[in-house]
């Protein structure tokens, strides 16, 4: 008759190896979403200082051509009156103070609540400054 020996040579992971691994994909995914959460802000938020660079210059030029700055109440506007085409998925867009340039401000306002804006020059040339942006 054969003996039956106990299988003392068996192969796998053992619970507490299960567990080990288990938490550190855990972890290494809760610090991978903190810094894609801070990246995406920081894009969002150059995005803004993009497109309010884009629409001083388009301010300039249409000054240029047509002697004054323009007002525009949302993205739509800023798109048709200055020939733009902003996207307005993460930010509304609007320009208020035209037709001088003393006061003149591009403001874009975040769907998180969040705001950047870009004011008049202090010589009152129009947009001079960089854009500033808080909420973040």
């Amino acid at each position: 008759m054969g003996k039956n020996k106990p299988n003392t040579f068996l192969r796998g992971f053992t619970l507490i190896e299960l567990i080990l691994v288990v938490s550190m994909i855990i972890i290494l995914a809760a610090i991978g979403a903190v810094n894609y959460s801070k990246s995406k802000n920081k894009a969002i938020v150059r995005e803004a200082i993009s497109n309010l660079k884009l629409i001083a210059a388009a301010e300039r030029i249409y000054k240029m051509e047509q002697g004054s700055y323009v007002n525009c109440d949302n993205s739509t506007g800023c798109n048709s009156l200055l020939k733009l085409n902003l996207n307005a998925k993460n930010w509304e867009y609007k320009v208020t103070g035209a037709p001088t340039a003393a006061n003149i401000q591009a403001t874009g306002l975040a769907i998180s609540g969040s705001n950047c804006t870009l004011n008049s020059g202090a010589d009152g040339n129009g947009f001079d400054s960089d854009p500033a942006c808080s909420g973040f």
